[in-house]
């Protein structure tokens, strides 16, 4: 009995005014002709047939004092050409203004690395997406012979207060939308040729 009370205690709960899928919902709208498919109440599927891609959206819920910020992750699995295990992020270069792209090692193989920070930094198509894309995250994982490809947008968000009372849907703007939609197309195709 007192190991279930722990365990019931200690358990990890999602804040206080969590709607699980209402984010989703929005984005939904947000994103306009493109299909979205929910899957579970905080798991949806986005389909682009034009552009061949399928990618996962999934809530994520950070807790703060008092509120809560529920932000959407952008998830691609693709194949990968070859084998080898690397982690690596991409971000934005400058200190105030953006100059360019960085690509940041964070595991695996360095040899691999190289070889998929050369490739995209190169994609001129890439970099002309991913410069004006208001990205907070961007990371790619190669492991089990595929690419993971994790992209989460400062819009498509929501923030939520709980004293003073309310809630605040961060759309994606029509430009971003077109931005995160190429990046997500040119990512399927850059990433099975690696």
């Amino acid at each position: 009995m007192i190991r279930h009370l722990r365990e019931r205690l200690l358990a990890p709960r999602a804040p206080t005014g969590y709607r699980p899928g209402a984010t989703l919902g929005l984005l939904s709208r947000n994103l306009g002709q493109v299909q979205m498919h929910l899957l579970e109440p905080a798991r949806a599927v986005l389909d682009n047939p034009a552009q061949g891609w399928r990618a996962e959206v999934r809530e994520c819920v950070e807790a703060h004092l008092l509120m809560h910020v529920v932000t959407c992750e952008f998830h691609l699995c693709l194949p990968a050409l070859q084998g080898g295990e690397v982690r690596l992020e991409l971000r934005h270069a400058g200190a105030i203004r953006r100059t360019g792209l960085a690509c940041v090692y964070r595991s695996g193989d360095k040899a691999r690395f190289i070889q998929a920070r050369d490739l995209l930094l190169s994609n001129a198509q890439l970099t002309a997406a991913l410069m004006p894309l208001d990205f907070k995250r961007l990371a790619l994982e190669c492991r089990d012979g595929h690419w993971w490809l994790t992209l989460e947008h400062m819009g498509g968000s929501e923030v939520v207060n709980r004293m003073p009372a309310f809630r605040r849907y961060i759309q994606i703007s029509p430009p971003q939308r077109a931005h995160l939609m190429a990046c997500l197309g040119l990512f399927g195709e850059s990433l099975p040729r690696l």
